[in-house]
């Protein structure tokens, strides 16, 4: 399971961000979980906020790193949901076990 910390003041901002208008498709987080964003695809990489609960992410490209096992099965895909930032693809639901967005660069 991810490891869990609080969320401050300006990574709730930035998670407000994540959750702008654009034309995206955002993929929901499993109900229940506050998931870390990292700067890379694996748990050895930092963390850059939590997730709230109830988050909708968008997945612009995804990167094969460190296998998780999460609500959604066990896998090596990490999601790109901003700009250096990953979650792992087992807390998301895209309703694939594969690849739904370009591989990362």
């Amino acid at each position: 399971m991810e490891e869990h910390i609080d969320i401050t003041t300006d990574a709730a901002e930035d998670v407000a961000a994540l959750a702008g208008t654009d034309d995206v498709t955002r993929y929901p987080i499993a109900p229940g979980y506050r998931v870390n964003v990292r700067t890379g695809p694996g748990t050895q990489y930092g963390i850059v906020r939590t997730l709230p609960y109830g988050m909708k992410v968008p997945v612009y490209c995804q990167k094969p790193g460190e296998w998780v096992t999460g609500p959604y099965g066990t896998s090596n895909l990490w999601d790109n949901i901003a700009n250096g930032q990953f979650v792992a693809d087992a807390y998301v639901h895209t309703g694939s076990d594969g690849y739904i967005a370009p591989r990362c660069d």
